[in-house]
């Protein structure tokens, strides 16, 4: 085949030419948007005060740092409970904040599928206030609850209910709409209500790919978690900012092991559920 290309290869340039013709247009499209980006980066470096010599004195800087947290071990057995009660604290934030979301995110999932509501201003409505609410961060919210309710883990969990509501309900429409409609016309076709064509014909096509998304953010939110508690949303996040402020290095790196740790068995397990949930072995 290489042979017979090489052979024709003025032949085909000739035929082809339009399409083998360089298209200046879009060369010059490319390499403005390719400047414009690099131009971008620099004037955010130079705004920033980006330095190298400022790059390299943290460094050294850290690696001061790093031989104070040897070893990452509590200094005494009642440190070790005080850090493991604030880190169930942070699991049960993370849980409770990722439930909650995705429960109430279904009637807006359902409301944000086109092919569910037929409605172009409730469709409007639903997505430009996703949009709204997805464009607020997680610290951002943890700050909202914590003037609400109060310091403490209740604001932590609502801080990741608030952030992880919009985003799953954005998923959740996106999975509905994206169904085959096959089922949805077949519950329809043997008589069926609108209703049951959605509990029998969609549900069960988005749920494997929602349920793995709960898992995802659980993962996630556990180290979301860990962040809001440094503002007083309760958690192993509150511990850990007080270690670093007080300079108990080891201490700290102890508390950040333990977060990491726990994260990673999280993982491992959720990677196992995704798998059962979709029927991969």
């Amino acid at each position: 085949m290489r042979d017979i290309f090489l052979a024709d290869q003025a032949g085909i340039a000739a035929r082809h030419a339009a399409v083998l013709r360089p298209n200046i247009t879009t060369r010059l499209m490319v390499t403005g948007g390719i400047a414009a980006a690099i131009a971008l980066y620099l004037a955010g470096l130079v705004l920033l005060g980006f330095s190298p010599a400022r790059i390299l004195a943290g460094l050294y800087r850290l690696g001061d740092i790093i031989p104070l947290m040897m070893p990452p071990i509590p200094a005494s057995w009642a440190r070790t409970e005080i850090y493991l009660d604030a880190l169930g604290q942070t699991l049960a934030i993370a849980f409770l904040g990722t439930m909650a979301a995705a429960i109430l995110a279904i009637p807006l999932g359902f409301l944000a599928a086109r092919n569910i509501v037929a409605s172009r201003v409730v469709h409007f409505l639903t997505r430009r206030s996703l949009d709204a609410g997805r464009s607020i961060d997680t610290l951002i919210w943890a700050l909202i609850w914590i003037n609400v309710v109060g310091l403490g883990p209740f604001a932590g969990a609502l801080a990741i209910m608030s952030s992880d509501l919009f985003s799953y309900a954005k998923l959740m429409s996106e999975a509905i709409e994206t169904a085959d409609r096959r089922p949805v016309e077949g519950v329809l076709a043997s008589g069926g209500s609108r209703l049951q064509s959605i509990r029998f014909g969609i549900v069960p096509q988005v749920l494997p790919v929602l349920a793995s998304q709960v898992l995802y953010y659980f993962e996630s939110n556990t180290r979301s978690a860990t962040i809001i508690g440094i503002v007083g949303a309760g958690g192993i996040g509150l511990v850990l900012s007080e270690q670093i402020r007080v300079l108990e290095w080891n201490e700290a790196a102890a508390i950040i092991l333990m977060v990491l740790v726990t994260v990673a068995i999280i993982d491992a397990i959720s990677e196992r559920l995704r798998a059962m949930i979709i029927g991969r072995k």
